[in-house]
Formats: structure tokens, C-alpha cells, sequence
């Protein structure tokens, strides 16, 4: 196998997996916002530049995660199958899981959030769910 394409395969999942873990860890900041009570002004501002750094962080991480992914994808032809397809619906839809931790981290920085900490919760389990969904059509291709 051709060596350049190893190297921008390694660099493809480092970049996912870096990424995804911000995408783990930031909901979970956000579980956290929501159980600060009203007066706690200290600890809310604390998470919240716990949650800008890690969102500037990530977003960072997800640029080369997807540029070197659509370089895996167009340049090197690889067979393909139905299970790329599915893959970039999930890619796709794992961008748009970003963006709306964007939107849930305004929504804090402007009190207007209205979500508990419970929703916070399933809402943290969503990436894992679309992390799963993409190794095992990744490694198992089984379509």
C-alpha cells in the first residue's frame, strides 16, 4: 500500500478522534452549566471559557480531520460502497452536532438557555452514538 496514503489515513484518525472528543467532552460542560444555580456567577464564567476554549479547540481539530478525509476519499480511488455513503451522511451529520453545540453555548452565554441537565445528557450521548455508527461502517464496510 502506497505509503503517503498510510500516513494521510493515520493523520485522517487522529484528527477524528481528536475531534470527537471535544465533541464528547463539551455537552458535558454544558451538563454542567445547567446545574449552576443562579447565583453562582464565579462558576458559570468559569465553564464558560472552559466551553469557548474547547469549541475553538475543536473546530480547529475538525478542519484537517475533514480535509484529509476528503483527500482519502478523492484522491487515492478507493472502492466505494454503500457504506460510504452512509458514512458521509453521519460526517455530515456529526458537523451539524458541532454547529449546534455552537448554538447551545450562545444560548448560555445570552441566559437564554432552556434546556435541563438531563437533556444535556442524552444530548452528550448523541456524538458517541454517531462516532460507533461510523467505525463500525468504517472497519466492517457491511454494505
Amino acid at each position: 500500500m502506497d505509503s503517503l496514503y498510510l500516513w494521510v489515513k493515520a493523520l485522517h484518525l487522529i484528527f477524528v478522534a481528536s475531534w470527537f472528543a471535544g465533541l464528547f467532552y463539551l455537552p458535558r460542560v454544558f451538563v454542567n452549566l445547567a446545574m449552576v444555580p443562579q447565583d453562582s456567577h464565579a462558576e458559570r464564567e468559569r465553564l464558560l471559557l472552559m466551553a469557548r476554549k474547547l469549541y475553538r479547540f475543536m473546530s480547529l481539530l475538525m478542519v484537517p480531520a475533514l480535509l484529509l478525509g476528503l483527500w482519502l476519499w478523492l484522491g487515492f480511488g478507493l472502492k466505494h460502497g454503500a457504506w460510504l455513503h452512509a458514512k458521509l451522511v453521519l460526517v455530515v451529520m456529526a458537523i451539524g452536532y458541532h454547529h449546534a453545540c455552537r448554538s447551545l453555548l450562545r444560548k448560555f452565554e445570552t441566559f437564554a438557555n432552556q434546556r435541563s441537565e438531563r437533556w444535556f445528557r442524552v444530548f452528550n450521548e448523541s456524538a458517541v452514538l454517531i462516532f460507533a455508527a461510523i467505525v463500525v461502517l468504517v472497519v466492517v464496510k457491511p454494505f
